[in-house]
């Protein structure tokens, strides 16, 4: 217990929320507790975060009372209509706490910076061919620095950190990504987490733009409704993330979920079917570039306007969207197979009516593969779409500091 104490209370101070208590570590966890059953249910009173937790009231009233005082929590209106005393909820104080998300991906690369609630404050987004250390190093330095002028003090020393949400391993993808080699075997060397936090006092955090975005749904979006799910997201590369027991399973190095590297059924024959393609070599939306490109078309609103595609894609998109289907749904069925999740959610960097028609003829394709022996499971939309991988990435500080996934996420 003592050796987690001061890991708890280093990790504390690196945020700068430590009070100097020489019980913080097991503060911080029934604090981050509490914090955490308040952030699933919406609110919550006092009486009820003790049945949840089993600490006594006396306890909850502590920590719940030192929660507000720290700006964490807001006290509501007292409920009335029971029998005894007024129930007076508590929710997060959306002014509680900030953090910047960094999402770097193939053509595009955002910042953005949230509240404590999840609300997006201010963004920047750029797209380019392909992504550069250097370029996206300044490009964050000089979002942060030019974010923070509007922040007050106040606020501005409630910042938990940066989270960093980018693909593993990028330069094993060159010719996905579409960069000389010489290009993309510069992040074989560069360690962006530790040149970004070079120039900041909070603490940076790296981790799997996928697993970024499943944390975004669980805390900021529908994952809360889930005990176990598999998540699903469609970008420049498809990826997954897992969510086990309402926690974040990140594995055993981090990558969980890695559906974009599941076999997905060969096509061709010959020569061709030599090698059995993985799903983000036919499911992810650098394969719908390709088509746009093979059909005439301009890509670019693809990165540069994720939210609103327009209507001028052609057939490209309906070919896509068909292909991803059928790809998804054996590769949903093989996963639920190994791990037997009660639920799958696909989201994914589009407009809505893509992810509709992704969903529903996901379920087209599900009927027609046998799934005998399995049990029943369901097919949901996520809720957040292209921001979650830099929601995701904003989320991660919020995870370190105040949620008990960080027993899962920052095991020493």
């Amino acid at each position: 217990m003592a050796s987690r104490a001061a890991k708890e209370e280093k990790a504390a101070r690196a945020g700068g929320f430590s009070r100097g208590t020489n019980q913080t570590g097991v503060r911080l966890y029934n604090e981050r507790l509490v914090l955490s059953l308040i952030r699933r249910h919406k609110s919550l009173p006092k009486a009820d975060i003790a049945r949840m937790t089993g600490l006594s009231p006396q306890t909850i009233s502590i920590i719940t009372n030192q929660l507000e005082a720290d700006g964490l929590l807001l006290k509501g209106n007292p409920q009335r209509g029971r029998i005894g005393q007024p129930s007076v909820p508590y929710s997060l104080n959306p002014d509680g706490a900030f953090a910047f998300g960094l999402k770097i991906g193939r053509r595009s690369v955002d910042l953005y910076l949230i509240n404590f609630t999840g609300e997006i404050l201010k963004l920047l987004h750029k797209i380019y061919p392909y992504p550069k250390p250097e370029a996206i190093l300044h490009f964050a330095r000089a979002g942060i620095a030019e974010m923070m002028k509007d922040l007050s003090p106040e606020h501005g020393r409630r910042m938990a950190g940066v989270g960093i949400a980018a693909p593993y391993e990028m330069w094993t993808w060159p010719e996905e990504i579409g960069a000389p080699r010489e290009d993309i075997d510069a992040w074989r060397t560069v360690d962006i987490r530790s040149d970004l936090a070079s120039h900041l006092d909070w603490p940076v955090y790296f981790h799997n733009d996928i697993t970024a975005a499943c944390a975004a749904e669980l805390i900021f979006g529908r994952g809360s409704d889930y005990l176990d799910y598999l998540y699903v997201y469609i970008g420049s590369f498809i990826g997954g993330g897992l969510v086990l027991n309402g926690h974040l399973f990140p594995g055993r190095t981090q990558n969980a979920g890695a559906l974009g590297s599941m076999p997905a059924p060969a096509t061709g024959t010959g020569a061709q079917a030599q090698r059995t393609p993985q799903l983000m070599n036919v499911a992810s939306i650098y394969v719908l570039e390709r088509k746009l490109i093979a059909q005439g078309k301009n890509p670019e609103v693809l990165w540069l306007s994720p939210d609103d595609w327009g209507d001028d894609l052609g057939p490209a998109l309906d070919e896509w969207i068909d292909e991803v289907s059928q790809n998804v749904a054996i590769s949903i069925v093989a996963a639920v197979a190994v791990i037997d999740v009660e639920t799958v959610i696909i989201d994914g960097a589009f407009p809505e009516f893509v992810r509709k028609a992704i969903i529903d003829r996901t379920h087209t394709a599900l009927e027609r593969i046998n799934r005998q022996g399995l049990s029943p499971f369901r097919v949901v939309e996520g809720t957040i779409g292209n921001a979650a991988r830099a929601l995701g990435g904003a989320s991660i500080p919020l995870l370190a500091n105040f949620t008990q996934d960080r027993e899962v996420l920052f095991k020493d």
